[in-house]
């Protein structure tokens, strides 16, 4: 016979105060703060959550990181673990970039997943702005958000683009010259600014330690303050809602994720990021070699997201003209300042160049379906095309070797196609948008067709059609 024990007075209260808690719609598995990143209502919403637990990432790895790393340009001998290299002079930021890889516990582990995250972030910002263009949702009242993740996007580039430096390899030694050059290019002070950006020489002693300190505090806590301000404006605004059926049915797939649902994307985030740092080489460093003035790597490319600046400079035509007895470099100010300036101009400001030049000053609390809008859509896809374009052109030495063709023939199709591709996307994307909204209000008139064909008493043949929502309801039942 088993006899129960009698549970004392404090494990009674204990018990009841436990089960209270559990009962209470307060307890949460995501700290309140973070809420408003856990609206995964759809699947493409969570590019938002993606950037942002890859900026999380990039933050506990960075501190990881800069605990042994030295952004110091000083010439000393490599005496490491890695035996190619032994006796070479390198730099120091070389030289503890190398010890992190090869002398610290999980060192080339954490350098490769914080690689990765940068990678990633930038992709899951693109991602999620496309999200926010094709759908409208960049219209009042969410203007402002649409301005945090533009400038998101802008940081994300700015940040890989100087940690992609602080190795002092080869690679950032192109990277290096890249930016003289640029530097150089703007009229009447690009001499000035380039000897005051690189302390009087190039590359000189100080440009790593200087982007050091804009790598790891400046472009992150500006991060960290745009991700507070896109809170701020969700939990104003409220969070986004699909058309449809998701407002009344709220299936699944659709409906607004629970704070469990939310770290559990942190943790796949994470687990993913794990696995290719683990398994996906990225920036071998040790191959490369440290940076030598005049040299560079056969077949180096930059980071993908910077893959539209390299194509730009690689297609441009050599223009430069003299201005008041001083020569303009238009080869390098056009595509590395004039171009990318424009681009995101125009980027950060369309909402409200739509809203003027379509005197749409109204609340939109709904998205838009890409095809409703077949301007907007055609534009965006025609913005994709010019930016697709730039970035395979930065590969055009690259596919002339694979595919056996002259370069300067490649190069030549790069000039054409990124002027006359973007007219082509624009014009094909705005057909195929009018013609799919023509063909629904026929099938709203009409009824949608059902394939069934009868044979009238007199001979004639015919389709029976059926109303459309009838047919939403047989193909929603067929998917259940």
């Amino acid at each position: 016979m088993h006899i129960r024990r009698r549970r004392s007075r404090p494990e009674r209260s204990f018990q009841q105060a436990a089960r209270r808690v559990t009962r209470s719609r307060r307890i949460s598995l995501v700290p309140q703060r973070w809420s408003p990143y856990a609206r995964a209502r759809h699947w493409s919403f969570v590019f938002g959550e993606i950037a942002l637990y890859c900026f999380v990432v990039l933050a506990v790895t960075g501190v990881y990181l800069a605990v042994f790393y030295h952004p110091d340009m000083r010439q000393v001998v490599y005496h490491g673990s890695y035996v190619p290299l032994r006796g070479v002079p390198v730099s120091k930021a070389y030289e503890s970039t190398l010890h992190v890889t090869f002398d610290v516990r999980g060192g080339l582990l954490m350098r490769q997943i914080h690689h990765w995250a940068a990678l990633i972030f930038v992709a899951a910002v693109c991602l999620h702005l496309l999200r926010l263009f094709f759908t409208g949702a960049f219209r009042l009242p969410r203007g402002l958000r649409w301005l945090v993740w533009v400038t998101l996007l802008i940081l994300g580039i700015a940040a890989g683009w100087t940690g992609s430096i602080l190795p002092d390899d080869m690679l950032s030694g192109g990277s290096l010259a890249l930016l003289q050059g640029v530097l150089q290019s703007i009229p009447v002070i690009g001499t000035h600014l380039t000897l005051w950006v690189f302390d009087g020489s190039v590359p000189g002693h100080q440009i790593i330690p200087r982007l050091y300190w804009v790598h790891v505090l400046l472009v992150p806590a500006a991060m960290a303050g745009l991700f507070a301000a896109g809170r701020w404006l969700a939990g104003r605004h409220g969070g986004a809602r699909i058309r449809g059926p998701a407002l009344s049915g709220r299936p699944p797939a659709l409906r607004n994720a629970s704070p469990a649902e939310s770290m559990a994307v942190f943790f796949a985030t994470c687990g993913v990021l794990a696995l290719l740092g683990a398994l996906a080489q990225i920036n071998p460093i040790w191959l490369i070699g440290p940076y030598q003035p005049g040299a560079t790597t056969a077949g180096a490319v930059p980071d993908w997201y910077m893959g539209f600046l390299d194509g730009a400079l690689r297609i441009t035509p050599g223009w430069q003209v003299t201005m008041a007895g001083h020569p303009l470099i238009l080869a390098v100010l056009v595509p590395a300042l004039i171009v990318p300036g424009a681009f995101f101009t125009l980027l950060a400001a369309y909402p409200w160049v739509e809203r003027r030049l379509t005197g749409d000053h109204g609340e939109h609390l709904l998205p838009d379906r890409p095809r409703d809008a077949a301007n907007r859509t055609a534009i965006g896809m025609a913005g994709v095309t010019f930016y697709g374009l730039l970035w395979a052109a930065a590969a055009n030495d690259q596919i002339a070797y694979q595919f056996h063709l002259d370069l300067y023939t490649v190069t030549w199709f790069f000039r054409v196609a990124v002027l006359a591709g973007p007219l082509l996307a624009y014009v094909l994307t705005e057909r195929i948008c009018l013609g799919l909204t023509s063909r629904e209000r026929e099938e709203a008139e009409h009824g949608r067709e059902t394939g069934r064909i009868v044979m009238s008493p007199d001979g004639g043949y015919s389709e029976i059609t059926e109303p459309v929502h009838r047919a939403l309801e047989s193909s929603r039942r067929l998917r259940g």
